[in-house]
C-alpha cells in the first residue's frame, strides 16, 4: 500500500489533539491528492461527509491491550480506535467544504498534520448510518469525547 496523498491539519504535536472528529468539529484541514489521483475526485463535490483513511505514521509500536481515552480499563485493541493497532490504519469522517483542483479543504480533522493519506471514500447515509447499533463499552456522552484531548499513551 502506498499513500495517494497527505492531509495537512493545525495538530504538529500528538499531544492535546482532540481524539475524535467530534472533538474537531470545527478544526479546518486540507487534503492534498497527489496529482496522479485527481481525476479520482471526480463528482465528489457533492457529498458532504467524506471518509479519510490514513496511516498513523507516528505510531511505533503494537498493543493488543491498550486503555482508550473514554475508558480506565484495559482492551483489546480492537475494540478502540488506539493507533497501535497491527497495521496503524486510522478512519476518520470529516465534512467536505469544498475541492479546488487536488486540493480538499475539510472541516472535523483530528488528524496529525502531515499524516499520509490511503484512500478516500464518500460518507453515504442510506449505507453507513445504521439504524440500530451498539457501542460496546464506550458509553461517554457527546460532550465527554468532544472535549478530550489526547495525551502521549499511543505514542
Amino acid at each position: 500500500m502506498k499513500p495517494i496523498g497527505i492531509i495537512k491539519t493545525p495538530f504538529t504535536q500528538i499531544e492535546n489533539m482532540p481524539i475524535q472528529p467530534k472533538g474537531a468539529k470545527d478544526i479546518e484541514g486540507k487534503v492534498i491528492v497527489d496529482e496522479i489521483y485527481k481525476d479520482g475526485l471526480k463528482d465528489l463535490e457533492g457529498f458532504s461527509h467524506i471518509y479519510l483513511i490514513y496511516h498513523f505514521h507516528k505510531a511505533d509500536k503494537t498493543k493488543l491491550i491498550v486503555k482508550p481515552f473514554l475508558d480506565t480499563e484495559e482492551r483489546g485493541v480492537f475494540s478502540t480506535r488506539s493507533p497501535l493497532r497491527p497495521n496503524h490504519i486510522g478512519i476518520s469522517i470529516v465534512q467536505l467544504e469544498k475541492i479546488e483542483g487536488n486540493e480538499l479543504f475539510i472541516k472535523g480533522a483530528d488528524i496529525l498534520d502531515n499524516t499520509p493519506l490511503l484512500d478516500i471514500k464518500p460518507y453515504v447515509e442510506k449505507f453507513d448510518h445504521p439504524e440500530k447499533s451498539r457501542s460496546g463499552w464506550m458509553n461517554s456522552d457527546i460532550d465527554e469525547i468532544a472535549s478530550k484531548r489526547s495525551d502521549l499513551r499511543f505514542k
